[in-house]
């Protein structure tokens, strides 16, 4: 890992990609029920913030290791809400 910049971008980027999946299908069925999506949404801006918080910690022993499980953890926690955008 290059950066604690980096991983901030990486965040960002992926849960926001995830959240921009939601509205288009939301556009793409106007008449569908958005409940499931707005959950899934809610979902990745409650593991945005999360994701932050940990990678703000400070009074880190190893802080390689930490940011390693950091970004292993928005790999899970990103593989999973795209499981539940597919099947939206």
């Amino acid at each position: 890992m290059s950066s604690i910049r980096n991983l901030k971008k990486d965040i960002n980027y992926v849960l926001g990609d995830i959240i921009e999946a939601c509205y288009v299908w939301e556009l793409d069925n106007p008449k569908a029920d958005t409940k499931k999506s707005e959950a899934i949404i809610d979902e990745a801006i409650e593991s945005f913030d999360a994701l932050l918080d940990k990678v703000n910690e400070k009074n880190i022993e190893n802080k390689k290791a930490h940011y390693k499980a950091i970004n292993s953890e928005l790999e899970t926690v990103a593989g999973k809400l795209i499981e539940k955008v597919n099947k939206l």
